[in-house]
């Protein structure tokens, strides 16, 4: 579908062309230019660094290197063509590749780019800020590897064989970055085709009913593998993970009169991390709606599998309705210790599951 300029006399589709035929370059121009804008192509992603191949036996170097705030690493590849290659099978061998790194690699690996930028941060705390961690843990960082696929387009094959590999729970999105020209000047569509915005409530399907399982799977190697007894008015809800007992607590809280705004508040380091939320009393779609196009006019994501958004997890207070994040790490047991000291006279307690006694 071409791009169409409009003025008082005429609608005129603007010339496409090729990034090649502009002579821009993959790697001087292109991957220059995102690299000091990555939110151009993946929102919300902090770049670790560029070039990368610390492995041993291989010569291939990852383009692009990101982390999202759910310390998932990001591995972009960039194609100037309009046929893309065989990107999708490279991304996957540097996904595999890059899954064993730790956070402090991470740290190395951020720390030696910012050196050939000519610039001094601190690249731990850099990382840590973005995160919102006090400190690192093992256990929560690079649980996942995500792959953005960015090219002038996509041959058919390799749709077809990101659509079969995302059904089968990899997160790879494809994003087409489409030249034209204009009065002289190169303007770019960016376009994610892969997930179409059409198909992401079926995916978010998917990746809700396997969430779970990742989460069990993820449990068993870590360190921290705490459980939590949380009363509710007398009811006891044993042995839950982190994130089911910040569930339980919060609703717990929120069912006895704490406004969600009173929690953000007692627990602060979340920041908007915490809530997500919506006007009015909505039921689960018409919640999911409102958010996916508040973010949208915000240019920010939003994917609700990171989020309690079922309809017995919605909690709505004051005139508006909140999902809480699934996305807890480092500080739970901390948090859930705030809120039920915060608010003795509720009636919710928590405490480490006796079943891990």
């Amino acid at each position: 579908m071409p791009i169409f300029h409009f003025d008082h006399s005429h609608i005129r589709a603007l010339e496409p062309t090729t990034f090649d035929a502009r002579k821009m370059l993959e790697r001087s121009d292109l991957q220059r230019l995102l690299r000091a804008q990555l939110d151009v192509i993946v929102p919300d992603a902090m770049l670790l660094t560029e070039e990368f191949g610390d492995w041993s036996d291989s010569r291939r170097r990852i383009d692009l290197l990101a982390i999202d705030r759910d310390a998932n690493l990001v591995v972009i590849e960039l194609k100037r063509t309009e046929d893309a290659g065989h990107v999708e099978l490279q991304a996957l061998r540097y996904a595999a590749m890059v899954s064993t790194m730790t956070f402090d690699q991470a740290v190395d690996a951020h720390a030696a780019y910012l050196r050939r930028l000519g610039r001094d941060d601190d690249a731990r705390q850099a990382i840590l800020g973005f995160l919102g961690w006090d400190e690192s843990t093992e256990g929560d960082f690079a649980r996942d590897v995500r792959i953005v696929l960015v090219a002038g387009d996509f041959q058919k094959e390799i749709t077809t064989a990101v659509l079969w590999l995302n059904e089968r729970d990899l997160d790879i999105r494809c994003v087409r970055m489409r030249p034209y020209v204009f009065n002289g000047e190169v303007l770019v569509d960016v376009q994610q085709v892969i997930p179409l915005p059409e198909a992401a409530d079926y995916q978010v399907r998917v990746r809700q009913r396997n969430e779970q399982r990742r989460v069990t799977a993820a449990l068993a190697g870590e360190r921290d593998r705490t459980r939590f007894d949380v009363t509710v008015n007398g009811s006891l809800y044993p042995g839950l993970n982190k994130r089911r007992a910040i569930l339980v607590v919060v609703r717990g809280l929120a069912a006895a009169g704490v406004s969600p705004e009173e929690m953000m508040h007692t627990v602060p380091e979340r920041g908007d991390r915490f809530f997500v939320s919506a006007d009015g009393e909505l039921d689960a779609v018409a919640f999911n709606a409102a958010v996916r196009s508040a973010r949208e006019v915000q240019g920010r994501p939003y994917d609700s599998a990171r989020w309690f958004c079922m309809e017995d997890e919605l909690i709505r207070s004051g005139g508006r309705t909140y999902a809480v994040s699934n996305q807890w790490g480092l500080g739970t047991e901390d948090a859930i210790r705030a809120l039920v000291s915060k608010f003795p006279q509720t009636g919710v307690a928590a405490e480490p599951s006796r079943e891990a006694l």
